[in-house]
């Protein structure tokens, strides 16, 4: 044999050994034992109802499918909206700035008849 064969061959009796020495302690034994009866009935349920496993994976799937529609809806739908910002934004700065304007000249306008006015009362 060749010593690659060895060396797996050495690997898979350390695993053997490693599990049967381990499984020495009674409590370990014990967890063990639950372990493999409660996955040998997981998987004997699987294999007694294959069209009902089907149907879960089915409805998962079918799950998932319309999670991700509505996420990619919901980014564009976002995605949109943030276009519409970029492209209101330069719009709303320009009709502020044109209020601001037009309420400063009103507001200069009004400060220069009232003080037509009270000059005219000292007159």
């Amino acid at each position: 044999m060749t010593q690659k064969n060895q060396f797996w061959r050495g690997m898979i009796l350390g695993a053997i050994a490693g599990g049967a020495i381990s499984l020495l302690d009674k409590q370990t034994r014990e967890v063990m034992k639950a372990n493999v009866q409660k996955n040998t009935s997981r998987l004997t349920y699987v294999f007694r109802n294959p069209g009902e496993i089907a149907e879960k994976v089915k409805e998962t799937a079918e799950k998932v499918k319309t999670t991700v529609k509505q996420v990619n809806e919901d980014i564009s739908f976002i995605t949109d909206k943030v276009e519409e910002l970029r492209e209101l934004t330069p719009q709303v700065t320009d009709m502020i700035k044109e209020t601001k304007d037009t309420f400063s000249k009103d507001d200069e306008a009004l400060l220069l008849e009232e003080v037509a006015v009270e000059e005219d009362k000292i007159d």
